[in-house]
């Protein structure tokens, strides 16, 4: 196989379903060498369908939430392959509730898998990166996190979940700004598809259907080629920004800015407020309709 990744070494987390497996079996048919990251035999399944393609793939079985098998994963891609040029984090899960109901176990669960199991990863391949700049080896090295719409516009009942993301796209912009020393660059995703996961909960329910032209607009490979573009070498422009994708579209999504303001050249007082607020308010437009509102 070869394609815009040819030989580049890429580990995918939570590859053994849905968007990972899609990014995984993308990668490789693009020439990427793959560490296909799961738990239970999924992952096995995934890196055998890429080795009966003709690819190179090798399964890792873990918890990628766990700090110390998160560096044995690093260290997995770079005994097997000699390097690693790139880490696609798209391990998560869900456990949906409204926010009065929700118990911490909940709260707990999907914060660790879906925030902690981009930081731990994140983090061991950024400190091999960091070495083989400092030992003057090249670094042209990608990460790619998978945030969500829940985690950029919010998502009735799905606080856990929407806390989890905005924490991926702010690590995101944070990682971007201190790895570029480096030679890495940091960007992430927030893809609306038809998964194990979303279809656990009902999502989509109106958009299931196949168009007539054929086209699945929901199919999880189709957020796979941006996925495959930024983790290549010809993406190291771009960093620090978050692509949303849904089908055929792709766009950027843009963060907090500062907005409006209203200075005193001394303390204010709580009577003044309301009224400056007033005014900032109408000079702002309107913040993104929360979805499910």
């Amino acid at each position: 196989m070869s394609g815009i990744c040819q030989d580049r070494v890429v580990v995918v987390t939570g590859a053994g379903q849905g968007l990972g497996r899609e990014h995984a079996l993308a990668l490789a048919a693009e020439g990427a060498r793959v560490v296909v990251n799961d738990l239970g035999g999924t992952a096995k399944a995934v890196a055998a369908e890429i080795e009966a393609a003709g690819g190179t793939a090798v399964a890792d079985l873990g918890d990628v939430s766990d700090w110390g098998y998160a560096e044995e994963l690093i260290g997995r891609a770079v005994a097997e392959f000699g390097a690693l040029d790139a880490l696609v984090n798209n391990a998560g899960l869900n456990r949906d509730r409204m926010l009065v109901s929700m118990t911490e176990a909940e709260w707990d669960l999907v914060l660790k898998v879906d925030l902690k199991g981009h930081a731990a990863p994140l983090r061991h391949a950024a400190a091999y990166w960091r070495t083989c700049a400092k030992e003057g080896r090249p670094v042209d090295a990608r990460i790619i996190n998978t945030s969500s719409g829940a985690g950029l516009m919010g998502s009735i009942g799905q606080g856990n979940y929407g806390a989890a993301k905005a924490g991926i796209a702010a690590l995101t912009v944070i990682a971007a700004a201190e790895l570029a020393r480096y030679g890495v660059t940091v960007n992430a995703i927030a893809p609306s598809a038809r998964t194990p996961m979303t279809e656990a909960v009902g999502a989509f329910a109106d958009k299931m259907r196949v168009p007539d032209s054929g086209f699945d607009a929901m199919h999880p490979g189709n957020i796979s080629p941006l996925v495959v573009w930024l983790a290549s070498a010809g993406s190291g422009e771009v960093t620090g920004r978050v692509f949303e994708s849904e089908g055929g579209a792709i766009g950027l999504a843009d963060g907090w800015r500062h907005g409006p303001q209203r200075v005193l050249e001394r303390r204010w007082s709580p009577a003044e407020i309301g009224p400056a607020v007033g005014e900032l308010l109408a000079e702002s437009p309107a913040p993104a309709q929360v979805y499910g509102t």
